[in-house]
């Protein structure tokens, strides 16, 4: 499935620090972490001429490794009306279509029975720092914290409906679930275009962590005293376009849009609601 296509290849975010805030901050973007092992099953091209994603799934080993690199724009902090461009090398592993390592962690799979699949998670909460922008001044910083989740998903040919959580140990000590659903699908042998729309809630630690206003804070930082509570968080949503230059050399560019609901969006923290990102990503894979 396409969907195994993004699980290979690019995990977006000019540093690791740079690429976990894109997906923590941006989900709808986050299909990225799952960008290119394509399974050519399920690509209906014409024949005689074989796909350029069937042949680039042709496997020369067990593992696949994919060097590359590009830029995104993504706002100062989660809330923030301020933006900034960062350069983004990356690099992926792919073992087996079990184990996929990129820079925000990694996926392995547990079970897989006809459109059902489950898979756990190991990866990292990149925190935030008050230096990060001027209205984060006084609340101090929220320091890193490794995950570990879990994911399942139901395929239906090109969608996948799909559903995720990840509990932060150390950091925020948040718990954060996902449901939505993504469609890829291939519109010739070289272009892959791909939507995607989901829902994230997160609990009360999580909420209050990055969006709530203690008392001391408050004295701090001039912002008014704000309790966030556990519920759902942000609405995401992305589309994407992947082209294979040949059998090794892809680019992919993403666009997507974040909006802060609930108590997110009425927290004093926020200065803007809507939350655009975007990215250009350019890979090669041995």
């Amino acid at each position: 499935m396409f969907a195994k296509m993004d699980s290979g290849i690019f995990a977006g975010r000019a540093s690791l620090a740079a690429m976990a805030i894109l997906f923590s901050t941006h989900p709808g973007i986050a299909l990225a972490a799952d960008a290119i092992a394509v399974n050519s099953d399920d690509l209906s091209l014409p024949p005689p001429e074989p796909s350029r994603f069937a042949r680039f799934e042709q496997k020369l080993s067990d593992w696949h490794v994919v060097l590359g690199g590009g830029a995104i724009i993504v706002p100062k902090y989660e809330g923030s009306d301020e933006f900034k461009i960062m350069p983004v090398p990356f690099v992926t592993a792919t073992f087996r279509d079990v184990m996929t390592i990129n820079p925000t962690g990694a996926d392995i799979a547990i079970y897989e029975q006809d459109r059902f699949e489950f898979s756990a998670r190991l990866g990292y909460e990149m925190g935030r720092d008050e230096d990060d922008a001027d209205r984060l001044r006084g609340l101090g910083d929220i320091g890193m914290g490794g995950t570990v989740g879990a994911k399942a998903t139901v395929n239906f040919g090109p969608a996948e409906i799909f559903a995720q959580v990840d509990k932060t140990i150390g950091g925020s000590d948040g718990l954060v679930g996902e449901v939505g659903i993504e469609v890829n699908q291939p519109l010739s042998q070289s272009l892959m275009v791909g939507a995607r729309a989901s829902a994230v809630f997160a609990d009360e630690n999580h909420m209050q962590a990055y969006f709530g206003v203690t008392p001391e804070q408050s004295a701090r930082s001039g912002l008014a005293r704000y309790d966030a509570g556990a519920g759902l968080k942000r609405a995401d949503f992305s589309v994407s376009a992947t082209y294979l230059l040949n059998q090794n050399w892809m680019v992919r560019g993403e666009a997507g849009v974040g909006v802060l609901v609930g108590d997110a969006a009425d927290s004093p923290i926020v200065a803007e609601k809507i939350q655009p990102s975007g990215m250009l990503l350019v890979g090669y894979r041995f």
